[in-house]
């Protein structure tokens, strides 16, 4: 069988800014996977006659095939390159996106948003380990606690994006705008783009084990990422149960289900900005006061809903509560990627394989337990997540003087 023609040449550096650019505008591919028909989902339900729950699983059934692409597609980036990985990825994306837009069965949705979640794990860990490649040092540090920032306009952009699609051109039009973005990016990728990979690591199973087996056994390293699935996992209840609360309960349309969510990737970009500007403060102190912070507003939200309950009250303390939740994925995600320089792949694509498996099975279960029914569940949605997080800074706590790189 006859490869296609794609170049595997080092980047030019005339190009090297370009591709710079590319990369950092790849990173929010999987929060626009997720977000862009978040406003859809009311529709989606009643236009295939289907369940909430049956089409708040397609969130949930790409958040798994994401998660475990990313927990092996390390060590295939590490073995065999970036950008021949990255780039079939990319045309891989955009016709799975054609399908699920044609198509109104939910099983073959499913079984696309599979597909997705398989090609944007082996597009987005491409690009976090193209920055290890490139750079080091303070710069490294620099692009990497810019990462959160940077993938926060998916969810800012996208369901702003989604809820005119939605409203003008109906729900399919979500998947096209997909499909279209990904042959961009691909073309673009093949003109400016190419291998950034240095040092090849030989596929050796054995050897690659113990580099995963290494990796969990630090304590930080394993702390770091449950943290990141919390922090991130808030965010994905939000999407799941938002929309429908919005929608059919508030009585608002999915422009507005949109502006609410545009307003929420915001405060989470500004979690991602406060990490940033607080890189060099006492680590564990600022993430423990920010784990404070977090459970007593989402306290004040249980007792005020006593008293109101609206759009702006429920936007306003998710807002606050999705502020501290970007702030504790900026400071975990910087720190977990640049903890293994030597097998940034491996280490990419475990950090962001295990952070979206805990999101995944975890969101799908807080909101069976609290279904999308109003803005009291979702307060205790948050709670039972906010708790689970306190508790873990208390085990980081305890192996505070063990591990030095915590203190």
């Amino acid at each position: 069988m006859t490869s296609l023609p794609i170049k595997t040449t080092a980047i030019k550096e005339k190009n090297l800014g370009i591709a710079t650019v590319l990369a950092f505008a790849l990173i929010p591919l999987s929060g626009f996977a997720t977000d862009i028909y978040i406003p859809s989902l009311p529709t989606m339900a009643a236009k295939m006659n289907v369940s909430n729950v049956q089409v708040q699983l397609t969130l949930s059934i790409f958040l798994i095939s994401y998660g475990v692409a990313q927990l092996f597609v390390g060590s295939l980036l590490d073995s065999f390159g970036r950008y021949k990985i990255c780039l079939y990825a990319l045309l891989i994306f955009a016709g799975a996106s054609l399908v699920i837009a044609v198509t109104h069965n939910i099983y073959l949705i499913y079984l696309m948003r599979i597909i997705h979640g398989l090609s944007v794990g082996g597009i987005v860990v491409a690009k976090r380990a193209y920055f290890v490649d490139l750079f080091s040092g303070d710069k490294l540090k620099h692009y990497l606690s810019l990462f959160s920032i940077i993938w926060s306009t998916g969810p800012i952009i996208a369901p702003f994006v989604g809820g005119y699609l939605q409203t003008m051109f109906g729900w399919e039009s979500n998947f096209y705008f997909l499909a279209g973005f990904a042959l961009v990016f691909a073309l673009l990728e093949f003109i400016f783009s190419g291998e950034t990979l240095k040092h090849f690591t030989d596929f050796q199973l054995k050897k690659i084990t113990g580099i995963y087996i290494d990796m969990i056994k630090t304590p930080s390293f394993t702390l770091g990422i449950v943290m990141l699935g919390l922090a991130y996992c808030m965010v994905m209840v939000y999407n799941m149960t938002g929309p429908f609360i919005i929608e059919h309960e508030l009585k608002y349309s999915p422009i507005i289900a949109g502006y609410s969510s545009l307003v929420l990737g915001f405060a989470w970009m500004v979690g991602g900005f406060i990490g940033k500007a607080t890189i060099n403060k006492p680590f564990f102190r600022r993430l423990m006061m920010n784990s404070i912070i977090q459970m007593g507003f989402v306290i004040v939200m249980i007792i005020s809903l006593r008293f109101v309950s609206n759009l702006a009250s429920l936007i306003g303390f998710a807002f606050i509560i999705h502020v501290c939740a970007g702030f504790t994925f900026n400071n975990y995600f910087t720190f977990c990627l640049s903890k293994f320089p030597k097998n940034a792949g491996i280490a990419g694509g475990l950090t962001g394989g295990i952070t979206y498996v805990i999101v995944s099975f975890l969101s799908y279960g807080v909101v069976n337990l609290f279904p999308a029914k109003d803005e009291q569940n979702l307060s205790f949605s948050y709670l039972v997540m906010i708790l689970i997080s306190v508790l873990v800074m208390f085990v980081i706590m305890r192996t505070k003087g063990k591990n030095e790189d915590i203190a």
